[in-house]
């Protein structure tokens, strides 16, 4: 491909899988109790739950200047151009950093705004890839990815309310006044932005409203529209991930592409584990 593909941890896509695909991924750093992690090099989905669960303190921070400079230069030794791909500027500052680090390659590095994180922008850097593989430019590409930026929804569910506490989403009263009463927040993130959507007595009721709110987006939303399909996320244990992706099968049949995957660990920061998510997405190649 003469337009490269590069793209940040939070699309879920493993130094592996990155590998298989061609694509290039800066790897989001984390400070656990102040030491530094970078996502899929020597911080794993395992571990960040171990020590999320000790109580460690963890928070997360952009890609350094340098991390994203280097990735860009190593794409640039085999492509004449590329797009950079990262998380949603309305939940960080990355993509504006990442629009004044392009301003000094003289127009091979374009950056790509469309809002997304997890598995919406996996799909995002699949879609990218596949029009590179076609010959589209790195500017046609980016305006394809903005111009379809609000083409998806994700929706998730928490075990626990402290998590949201202590990232300021929500109040130290309110969680206190929700975990008594067993109350389950479901989160919504449409156009990059994390909001809450409903609240539900129980996993079981926070479970069908997600399922209820991805019919009602395949119904208005996403009407008549072709290559839409839904996918999942959590950050639950494996058995309950495959019984998650087995009633989003019964509900929604083929629209199910079966893919299921940790949530990144951005978004992980703030739900804590025992999340469930569902998102419906729209594919452009």
């Amino acid at each position: 491909m003469s337009t490269a593909i590069v793209t940040d941890s939070n699309c879920g896509i493993t130094p592996a899988e990155a590998r298989e695909l061609g694509i290039f991924v800066v790897p989001m750093p984390f400070f656990i109790d102040g030491e530094l992690f970078y996502e899929g090099i020597n911080l794993s989905q395992s571990e960040f739950f171990r020590r999320m669960g000790s109580g460690a303190d963890i928070t997360t921070s952009q890609p350094t200047p340098g991390d994203v400079l280097n990735k860009w230069d190593e794409a640039l030794e085999e492509h004449g151009e590329l797009v950079y791909i990262p998380m949603s500027s309305s939940l960080s500052g990355e993509c504006a950093t990442a629009r004044m680090l392009a301003e000094d390659y003289d127009g091979r590095v374009v950056v790509a705004d469309n809002l997304r994180i997890s598995a919406t922008q996996r799909i995002s850097v699949l879609d990218a890839a596949a029009m590179a593989a076609r010959g589209k430019s790195a500017a046609a590409i980016a305006e394809a990815l903005e111009r379809e930026k609000l083409e998806a929804s994700i929706y998730i569910t928490v075990d626990t309310l402290k998590y949201l506490k202590r990232g300021g989403r929500i109040t130290p009263a309110a969680a206190a006044f929700g975990t008594v009463l067993g109350i389950k927040p479901v989160l919504q993130i449409q156009g990059g932005k994390l909001d809450a959507l409903t609240m539900s007595h129980g996993i079981r009721a926070a479970k069908r409203a997600m399922l209820d709110a991805v019919e009602h987006d395949l119904l208005t939303r996403f009407a008549g529209k072709d290559g839409v399909f839904v996918e999942a996320a959590y950050s639950c244990s494996e058995e309950e991930a495959a019984e998650w992706a087995d009633e989003i099968r019964a509900r929604f049949g083929e629209r199910f592409d079966g893919y299921i995957a940790p949530l990144s660990l951005s978004i992980a920061c703030h739900t804590g584990p025992g999340g469930f998510g569902v998102g419906c997405i729209k594919r452009l190649a």
